[in-house]
């Protein structure tokens, strides 16, 4: 018995010494989130073209809702008018039917909840990668595997580029942008460089044309979210916003980017 009431006095100690702490997060309205990315490949048609749309949630939410029942399409300046069809549940909206031009304006529209959004943007051309080189004393380490991604950038005109580098370690896509202004018309390349890469993983590579405001757009997301940007609670510097506007209510903006791209992909096995 005495033993007994020794296990009850620690229970109680212990408990007495928990503090239930409630952290006060700021909440809003769920906001749009449009992530309207026209990649024609090369060699392909180009034709099947799709939009992702889902809403803000609180930080400790599990999941990212999607944004069901909105009406999604894009016009070109000819007027021609293609139709995203929503399948399924997850936000996610088709066309199949979709006609990619180099250099043509494109004006993305939707109306989901009683607002209407819209963004204009032009599909940018892209030069291929013409070849990959692999350096396996890469790093501060000496030890990492670094990719180089080269490709010739065409002369007497402004060029902003996007690379993707995937993989399944990690499996977060590597993202980067780039520009010709010091190296216009000259050999250029896209860089990765990944520690737990091995010989036999496959990295699959792509290089997309973008617009100079996309290239800016993604310029400062990329500093934001960088490991120097701080901890999962810092206040971010800045609101970082995109090119699409709520034209039914300003302040109630969207995040996202309205991109089209010309884009060249390059798989390449670790050697």
């Amino acid at each position: 018995m005495k033993h007994f009431f020794s296990y009850i006095v620690v229970f109680f100690a212990i408990v007495s010494c928990e503090d239930v702490i409630d952290v006060d997060l700021n909440t809003e309205a769920p906001r749009l989130v449009i992530e309207a990315s026209i990649n024609w490949q090369k060699g392909t048609p180009g034709n099947l073209q799709s939009v992702k749309l889902s809403l803000t949630a609180p930080f400790f939410n599990d999941n990212v809702p999607p944004a069901n029942g909105a009406e999604v399409l894009i016009a070109d300046s000819s007027d021609n008018v293609f139709i995203f069809s929503e399948v399924g549940n997850d936000g996610i909206y088709t066309n199949n039917d979709f006609v990619p031009i180099i250099n043509d304006t494109y004006q993305l529209i939707i109306n989901y909840e009683g607002e209407t959004y819209t963004a204009t943007e032009t599909l940018k051309s892209v030069v291929p990668i013409d070849s990959v080189e692999q350096n396996d004393s890469g790093g501060f380490s000496n030890e990492e595997t670094e990719l180089k991604a080269f490709f010739n950038d065409p002369a007497d005109e402004e060029n902003y580029y996007f690379f993707e580098f995937i993989s399944d370690i990690p499996a977060i896509p590597s993202l980067d942008v780039y520009n010709d202004e010091f190296t216009n018309g000259n050999q250029m390349f896209g860089f990765y460089t990944e520690e737990e890469l091995t010989a036999g993983d496959e990295v699959t590579i792509r290089i997309h044309g973008t617009s100079e405001r996309f290239y800016n757009f993604m310029f400062i997301l990329l500093q934001q979210i960088s490991e120097e940007g701080g901890g999962p609670f810092e206040t971010q510097p800045a609101t970082v916003r995109g090119n699409i506007v709520n034209q039914t209510n300003p302040d109630h903006y969207p995040f996202g980017y309205f991109r089209l791209s010309e884009m060249d992909e390059f798989i390449y096995t670790v050697q």
